[in-house]
């Protein structure tokens, strides 16, 4: 891989969305990660090689509660860079590859731990979910229409935003911090912690006093007839986000409605007016059509795309936004830097595919690898 983390080693532990997705980021940047796999993946077959959580990186199966795992853990940690890591807090330190063990056998090691609740405090060893963490964070409820409960914005924003890119921003904070003192340091990422940063905004809104209306009765979540998604003829949907003033101009032109008897714009009494106004007028074309006729404008209306129709939207393609990875089509690495782009991903591996050879590179003799492969500590899958 290319990129501007070329020469940084990353060692990943298996686990759900968030890890994967950091250590994603960190492969997509050109940094050489070796997953470590659960031992007995291996027997589950090949992984998908479309994986977009498990591109671009090299893995390795190894038997955790084995002795003998631990040691080549411990030595792969001795030439790594990055740990990623998302047990519950406590699991590592049980297994002895801990933040203690592992920065004593490398100083210089950044050791990224990403949980659900944060490594200390009460609730830190309870389960939990996207959800969960939104829902304590603050969050979770100004998300949805009004009258209706709160809805779950998939998982985006505490796993993938607040989980995974927050620990790469830590990662990549305590790699530069490295090279002025020569010291590794753990990163405590906790998602619920995540979530709420991610809410700063808000809570300087509500300060401010312009967050003062029930959920789906604000500004930005739906309340305001020029920030919100409409229905159109043929049941797909336009966003429209025409905040200011000269946007919100366009808008009107757009829908033909510059001679109308309207309320102002941040009039919030007549918004009921505004939104049954412009609801009527989406009504009458297609999706398609709406986004036709503000293409080129500045009204800030859009066609709300499918996720399998998203690739081909036109500055999608100009930009090739999205790349075929193992025979899959997902999202391009991003952001784009001018001197040490990134390149094209490498398809997700089988579970195992490169036991032998990140053990070689590791330093492991020929005799080694057989015996660790012998004891059931190490299994080496296709590769």
């Amino acid at each position: 891989m290319s990129g501007p983390l070329n020469g940084v080693r990353v060692l990943e532990f298996t686990n759900l969305a968030p890890v994967p997705f950091a250590a994603t980021m960190l492969a997509d940047l050109g940094a050489d990660v070796v997953r470590v796999d659960r031992h007995d993946a291996v027997a589950g077959g090949p992984a998908r090689p479309g994986d977009p959580l498990a591109r671009g990186r090299r893995s390795i199966a190894l038997d955790l509660k084995h002795p003998e795992a631990i040691a080549v853990v411990l030595r792969l940690v001795g030439s790594a860079d990055v740990l990623v890591e998302g047990f519950r807090p406590g699991v590592c330190e049980r297994l002895g590859i801990g933040p203690d063990a592992c920065l004593a056998a490398n100083p210089r090691l950044v050791y990224a731990r990403i949980s659900g609740w944060g490594q200390d405090g009460p609730g830190a060893n309870e389960a939990g979910h996207d959800l969960d963490y939104l829902a304590v964070s603050g969050a979770l409820a100004p998300i949805g229409p009004a009258g209706a409960p709160p809805t779950p914005p998939l998982n985006y924003v505490a796993d993938f935003a607040g989980g995974g890119m927050l620990a790469v921003v830590g990662i990549l904070a305590a790699l530069w911090e490295r090279e002025r003192s020569g010291r590794g340091q753990v990163v405590d990422a906790a998602m619920v912690e995540g979530a709420a940063l991610l809410s700063a905004q808000l809570h300087g809104l509500l300060a401010d006093g312009m967050w003062t209306g029930p959920r789906g009765g604000n500004l930005l979540d739906g309340g305001a007839p020029f920030y919100r998604c409409y229905p159109c003829a043929d049941g797909r949907f336009v966003a429209v986000a025409a905040l200011e003033p000269r946007f919100y101009a366009a808008l009107l032109a757009g829908l033909g409605l510059v001679d109308e008897d309207l309320p102002g714009q941040y009039d919030e009494a007549g918004w009921p007016l505004l939104h049954e106004t412009f609801a009527a007028a989406l009504a009458t074309g297609t999706r398609d059509e709406w986004a036709e006729r503000f293409a080129g404008t500045d009204a800030c209306v859009t066609p709300v795309l499918e996720p399998a129709e998203a690739p081909h939207h036109p500055q999608a393609a100009a930009r090739q936004s999205f790349v075929d990875v193992g025979g899959q089509v997902q999202p391009a690495p991003a952001p784009r830097l001018s001197r040490t782009p990134s390149g094209v991903p490498g398809a997700a591996p089988a579970p195992g595919a490169h036991s032998r050879e990140v053990l070689a590179g590791a330093g492991f003799g020929e005799a080694e690898i057989g015996e660790l492969v012998r004891s059931g500590a190490v299994a080496p899958g296709a590769g």
